[in-house]
C-alpha cells in the first residue's frame, strides 16, 4: 500500500522540524510526504525546502491564498492543493505540522488496514504537554479520529467525495466513512504528541462557527444542544456552548448550504441518538 501525506502549514517553524524528523525516523516510512507553505511569512518554507533537499520523498509546495483566517475551509483548500500533487496512492493523510509521531506509527496503521478491508480511516491519539507528562488531549472520545492525524483509505475517500471546506470537516468525514459502511479505528498505543493544543486560538466567532457546521451536518436542534454542552464540559467553557447554540439558530435562519444530503443527515442523526442512548442507558 502506497502511503501519501499531505501537511498544510502555516506559520509552522517552531514544529516543522520536529515534525518531519519524525516522519523520517518512521520503521516504515510513507511514499510521500508534501508539505504546502500556506502564505507563511516565518521560515516554514525554507525548512521544509531543505528536508525536501535531503530526502527525495518530501516535497514543498507554496500556496498563495488570503490572509484572512478562514477556520477550517483554509486548511482545506490547502490540502486540496496538496492533492492535485500527489502520485499514486492507496492510502492519503492529512496531517498537521505541529505533531511527533512515535517511530511505530505508519508501521502499526499499515498494518490495520491491510488486515481489515474494510477499515476505511485510521489513527492514533493525540497527547498534550502537562508539566513534565504528556497526557490525552481530551477535546473528544477516544474513537475519534482527530484532524490532524487524518489517514484514509483511498476507497473511503473517494467515496465521501474528500474533505468538506469548512469547520466540521474532521467530523463529517467520519461519519460519512460510516454511512457508506467503512469502519473507522483509532489505536490507543499510538500516542501522538500534540506540541500546539487545540483551541489555543478559538474566539467567539469559532465557537458559533461550530454551531453553524452542526447545523451543516444537519444534527437537529436537540442533538446540537447536547453535543454543545459535551464540548462545552471538555473544555470547562460555559460561553462555549452559548455560542455554538447561537450559531446554530443563526445558520437556521441564513440557511448555508449543507455539508451533507437529507439522507446522509438521517443517518448521521440516528447514529448520533444511538451513541447518547448507550451512554445512559
Amino acid at each position: 500500500m502506497r502511503i501519501s501525506i499531505i501537511i498544510p502549514a502555516h506559520n509552522e517553524a517552531s514544529y516543522l522540524s520536529a515534525c518531519l524528523d519524525s516522519f523520517i525516523g518512521q520503521t516504515h516510512a510513507p511514499d510521500e510526504v508534501i508539505v504546502v507553505d500556506d502564505n507563511s511569512s516565518d521560515a516554514t518554507f525554507k525548512i521544509a525546502l531543505d528536508y525536501s533537499k535531503r530526502f527525495n520523498w518530501i516535497t514543498v509546495l507554496q500556496r498563495k491564498s488570503t490572509d484572512e483566517h478562514i477556520p477550517g475551509k483554509k486548511v482545506v483548500d490547502t490540502f486540496n492543493f496538496g492533492l492535485k500533487h500527489t502520485s499514486n496512492y492507496d492510502l492519503i493523510g492529512k496531517f498537521d505540522a505541529d505533531i511527533i509521531l512515535p517511530p511505530n506509527y505508519f508501521e502499526t496503521i499499515l498494518n490495520h488496514f491491510q488486515s481489515n478491508w474494510k477499515l476505511g480511516m485510521c489513527s492514533g491519539l493525540l497527547y498534550v504537554k502537562k508539566g513534565e507528562d504528556w497526557v490525552y488531549e481530551k477535546i473528544a472520545d477516544k474513537n475519534h479520529i482527530r484532524g490532524p492525524i487524518k489517514l484514509y483509505h483511498k476507497a473511503c475517500f473517494d467515496k465521501i467525495e474528500g474533505l468538506r471546506p469548512g469547520v466540521g470537516w474532521d467530523t463529517v468525514d467520519v461519519l460519512l466513512a460510516k454511512y457508506h459502511n467503512f469502519e473507522t479505528l483509532t489505536d490507543s498505543t499510538l500516542h501522538v504528541q500534540h506540541l500546539r493544543p487545540t483551541g489555543h486560538g478559538y474566539s467567539t466567532k469559532n465557537y458559533q462557527i461550530k454551531g453553524e457546521a452542526l447545523y451543516k451536518m444537519r444534527y437537529g436542534l436537540v442533538l446540537t444542544k447536547i453535543a454543545a454542552l459535551k464540548m462545552a464540559w471538555q473544555v470547562k467553557s460555559p460561553n462555549l456552548y452559548i455560542q455554538m447554540i447561537f450559531g446554530y439558530l443563526n445558520a437556521l435562519i441564513n440557511q448555508p448550504a449543507r455539508y451533507v444530503d437529507h439522507k446522509e443527515g438521517a443517518f448521521i442523526r440516528t447514529y448520533r441518538w444511538k451513541g447518547v442512548w448507550s451512554k445512559l442507558l
